[in-house]
């Protein structure tokens, strides 16, 4: 996915073949791609103009990744099945796995949206920084890259509120609790794997460590509003029972 503006392209979006180098361009812009569209007016307002005012079409593909290669905003060139471009990839799921959730949720009134669409904003964030070894990163990529705390603590302030209003947890909760509730637990199992795959980066070095403390916040607070979703729409949460021995 690009971000596409008047000024021409910048990546957005959390692919390979090219856009890696890209995403980190778009740091800054804090996924104003909504607020795009409603400032210049309408559907058409988002898509790159030429000199002379009319539409410029761009291809989608770039043919650079047709050897199994992709490259990282510090220029590397990196099989595509690198550590890197797996996390990337785990990290962008779990984004299109929020935004179905929340689709399901828009259609329930909820208020919290806004909360879900500023985590997948978070996300491009760490994507970029993601795509930002150390190794190879100069003082101008980290600057342009760099992940903020805030996002975390963001995400505990949240997860505290919704906390204080609910029922003490006594057992364990099986992803459940109507539509919204299920599809909020299954970004949170992305978000588990998403984790996984940025945990052995952190260690060998190569990329901030705010970002797994990020994801490992994220999955608590997907489980929570999860909790919270299934109250609010009063939807029955089911939980484990352990089988009854065999005779």
């Amino acid at each position: 996915m690009a971000l596409w503006s008047r000024a021409g392209r910048m990546g957005l979006g959390l692919g390979l073949d090219g856009s890696v180098a890209r995403l980190a361009c778009a740091r800054g812009l804090r996924c104003s791609l909504r607020q795009s569209r409603e400032s210049q007016g309408g559907d058409g307002a988002d898509r790159p103009q030429s000199s002379s005012g009319t539409p410029r079409l761009p291809k989608i593909y770039t043919r650079t990744g047709d050897q199994g290669f992709s490259s990282t905003f510090t220029g590397e060139r990196r099989l595509k099945d690198d550590q890197v471009f797996e996390a990337l990839g785990t990290t962008d799921e779990l984004s299109s796995a929020i935004g179905f959730a929340i689709e399901i949720m828009m259609e329930k009134g909820h208020t919290f949206v806004d909360e879900l669409e500023k985590v997948q904003c978070r996300l491009q964030d760490a994507g970029s920084a993601i795509a930002t070894p150390l190794s190879s990163a100069r003082e101008a990529h980290l600057k342009r890259t760099a992940f903020s705390e805030d996002a975390i603590r963001d995400l505990e302030c949240w997860i505290d509120a919704y906390t204080s209003r609910l029922p003490a947890l006594t057992a364990f909760i099986l992803p459940s609790g109507g539509k919204s509730s299920a599809a909020l637990h299954l970004c949170r199992a992305v978000c588990r794997r998403a984790e996984r795959c940025v945990v052995p980066l952190v260690q060998a070095g190569q990329m901030d460590a705010n970002v797994a403390k990020f994801l490992n916040r994220l999955s608590d607070y997907l489980f929570t509003l999860a909790r919270y979703t299934a109250m609010k729409e009063g939807k029955e949460e089911k939980i484990y029972r352990r089988p009854d021995p065999q005779p």
